[in-house]
């Protein structure tokens, strides 16, 4: 099962970097609906051949559906568009951090000391790897693409903490089915607001390249890999399973090394070690054992 929840990070890694060479010549918004229209029809036909089809909560999941994938990926394909492969996928690394702030302003939930001073430094790397710290500024191009993908993050770790009241009780393979399909329904809802030309023309302009690509991409980043954790989940803990989705930077930033010739600097690095050692401690600490006093 290891070796499914690597698979998966390395999927999320690398679908990254390919949608950020297809960028350069791809509308954002029009890129979503490539990616999204195979995967929910691969979602569709395993959940129609699993016979898995429950319509029961399926509210709450299209609203869910709306905030992720709908509003996250398309803040984070925006942002995409305006920054570095590496960058973005140090931004997401932030997720768990930011779970942890957001379950305790929503539910409640207690938060140790040592919780409060790992998310603090994750913040302070996320600072550094935006670029924001050290010459850069939100008014900058790099910058606006690391608060857009920043805003994706914070709807990703929203989307979380609200599906947590529903998921022991929901089916996960058609739930991820109804959430893409409403996120794609999203997507078309707001392709005429493409600020690049007439969006039908757009595609129908496309190589063959970039329509293989966001297909591919799309395949990978929503249906496989989510298809991959999804399996993992049932014979992993979902918190020791999460550790593993710190390596998902890490094949993003080699793969951009490697493909896309991009080179982090000195702050950023700092920032990428200080994200990831945080984010890691917040991890091991929820799955440690706690222990209980003796009892007289």
């Amino acid at each position: 099962m290891w070796r499914i929840i690597t698979l998966s990070a390395a999927l999320w890694g690398i679908a990254t970097v390919i949608s950020k060479d297809l960028l350069a010549s791809v509308p954002p918004i029009t890129f979503l609906l490539i990616q999204l229209v195979p995967s929910v029809c691969v979602l569709w036909v395993l959940v129609l051949a699993t016979g898995t089809v429950r319509w029961h909560g399926f509210v709450p999941l299209a609203l869910l559906g709306l905030l992720n994938p709908g509003l996250s990926y398309t803040l984070s394909m925006l942002g995409l568009t305006k920054t570095t492969a590496s960058v973005a996928t140090l931004l997401w690394a932030a997720e768990p951090a930011l779970i942890v702030v957001t379950a305790w302003f929503l539910l409640h939930e207690t938060i140790t000391g040592r919780f409060l001073i790992a998310t603090v430094a994750a913040a302070c790397g996320v600072l550094l790897v935006s670029g924001i710290v050290g010459g850069g500024d939100l008014a900058s191009a790099s910058g606006h693409g690391a608060a857009l993908i920043l805003g994706g993050v914070l709807c990703c770790a929203l989307y979380t903490v609200l599906s947590r009241r529903i998921a022991s009780s929901i089916d996960p393979l058609p739930a991820v089915a109804i959430q893409q399909t409403v996120g794609l329904i999203w997507a078309i809802a707001i392709w005429p607001l493409e600020p690049q030309g007439d969006p039908i023309n757009g595609v129908v302009g496309l190589s063959q390249r970039e329509l293989l690509g966001g297909a591919l991409s799309g395949l990978m980043y929503y249906a496989a890999a989510f298809w991959f954790y999804l399996k993992a989940l049932r014979s992993v803990p979902a918190t020791t399973a999460s550790i593993f989705l710190n390596l998902t930077p890490v094949f993003g930033v080699a793969s951009a090394y490697t493909f896309l010739g991009e080179r982090l600097t000195l702050s950023q690095w700092t920032g990428a070690a200080t994200i990831l050692l945080s984010v890691l401690a917040l991890l091991t600490w929820a799955a440690a054992p706690k222990t209980h006093a003796p009892t007289e």
